[in-house]
């Protein structure tokens, strides 16, 4: 099917909310992202994480789950604000997760508990609506809210989150909340989707029922990713390619700066707006529905047409893309080396032209860089706070930590940093259905 992610939902729907800061640092105040067990009751569980999710569950709810499904986060490794130009992204599904249990219930109400933070919300079928008190379980009543719409009918559900994606910085934790949720239904009532109406679902439950500004780039990997490889996107056309991503010298690192995070919206919804300004004057000199079909030429020739601060948002758009393909051939070389480059690179651009990093964030990248046995390193996600990504041999560990603990000393945030693995799709992790409910 074709989709047209790009259509703004009705104004309606937005108007619920207007900003998003609020949920997005509760969604997922439910994720600990260090911890590898769960406080139920003042009882420990840890072990095997299906199991652990069913006693979970059951423990809340008086009743084993029917279905659980499991959708990891993502990072994107290159391709930072190129997704409204209908440009390139290269994306990995990492090895923290977010997990769904679901049960039908015989009424109309709906149940949420966030087991990491013992916290309960609840609402009906019919009044199904945003509500900012609801905060994070506002991620999962969009999804619901998105297959009544689709046509699909079901009755109550009892529902359970928890994970380990740590919120705030980047890695997609809303996104695998939306999509773990899609899966979930999917299979609990065996409704007739394919993987890009999944997608879809997701996407929408959060950029229409919630208003956030979103990418549908995270939803797309969390989908279509498999284990030991990054995904290649073209988001004009939605065509992907697994890209081999197996690291052995090199580990892939991600740092959590723990700088507060801010409500950059406004600021990237104004960098946007002017790359659309500047893509009608490029137009005057050449056809392109996006800054895509420009080029570094096209741009100089525009000179004297576009002010210095329009020019360098665009320069990094462009740059971005050239950088993005460029990377999909050097993962396809195993060159790791070329890409850790790459990293850098992108890392300058995005604090030099588009303007979206910290003085935090580039301490960390630059003191990272400056290793020997890094081959690059950048800042991740939207900009202003959150985290890094490095390429770094393990050799390497012991000075990253030197140089973190002079992080805290300088800027008073402990910086804090985990060894990512490229992972698989979500998937279905349990199924026990009653298919005669």
């Amino acid at each position: 099917m074709t989709l047209d992610w790009r259509k703004k939902p009705k104004t309606s729907r937005i108007q619920r909310h207007r900003k998003c800061l609020y949920i997005k640092e509760n969604i997922l105040l439910i994720f600990n992202c260090f911890s590898n067990s769960i406080d139920i009751g003042g009882i420990i569980l840890k072990g095997n994480p299906i199991e652990e999710m069913k006693k979970i569950h059951e423990s809340e709810y008086g009743i084993e789950p029917e279905i659980i499904s499991q959708a990891p986060g993502v990072i994107n490794l290159l391709g930072e604000h190129t997704d409204f130009s209908d440009g390139y992204v290269i994306q990995a599904a990492i090895n923290n997760s977010v997990k769904i249990a679901i049960s039908r219930r015989f009424d109309n109400s709906l149940r949420f508990f966030a087991a990491d933070m013992g916290e309960r919300k609840k609402t009906t079928i019919a009044n199904l609506k945003y509500k900012r008190e609801d905060r994070w379980a506002n991620y999962i009543k969009g999804v619901l809210y998105e297959f009544i719409q689709l046509g699909y009918s079901f009755k109550g559900l009892d529902i359970t989150i928890s994970g380990d994606i740590s919120p705030g910085i980047g890695l997609g934790s809303s996104a695998a909340v939306g999509v773990a949720t899609a899966m979930a239904l999917r299979e609990l009532f065996d409704f007739d989707m394919t993987g890009i109406q999944v997608v879809q679902t997701a996407y929408l439950s959060e950029s229409a029922f919630i208003g956030n500004a979103e990418r549908l780039t995270d939803q797309f990997c969390i989908y279509f990713a498999e284990e030991n490889s990054a995904v290649f996107l073209d988001v004009r056309t939605l065509e992907y390619a697994n890209i081999p991503f197996s690291l052995s010298d090199y580990k892939l690192i991600i740092t959590n700066s723990n700088v507060p995070v801010i409500d950059s919206e406004d600021e990237i919804k104004d960098r946007i707006e002017e790359c659309q300004k500047c893509l009608t004057v490029l137009n005057s000199k050449k056809q392109g529905s996006s800054l895509r079909d420009f080029t570094q030429s096209d741009l100089e020739q525009s000179i004297g047409m576009l002010t210095e601060s329009s020019r360098r948002l665009c320069l990094h758009v462009i740059d971005e893309n050239q950088r993005v393909l460029d990377g999909k051939r050097q993962l396809e070389q195993k060159d790791y080396l070329s890409f850790g480059r790459l990293l850098n690179r992108s890392h300058e651009s995005l604090r030099d032209n588009f303007e979206v990093s910290c003085p935090e964030l580039d301490w960390l990248v630059k003191r990272a860089a400056e290793i020997d046995g890094c081959s690059g390193s950048r800042m991740a996600g939207p900009g202003f706070c959150g985290c890094t990504i490095s390429l770094m041999r393990e050799d390497s560990f012991a000075k990253y930590n030197e140089r973190l603990e002079e992080y805290d000393r300088i800027f008073g945030f402990k910086a804090e940093y985990f060894i990512c693995k490229p992972a698989g799709r979500a998937r279905v992790i349990y199924s026990n259905i009653n298919r005669d409910l």
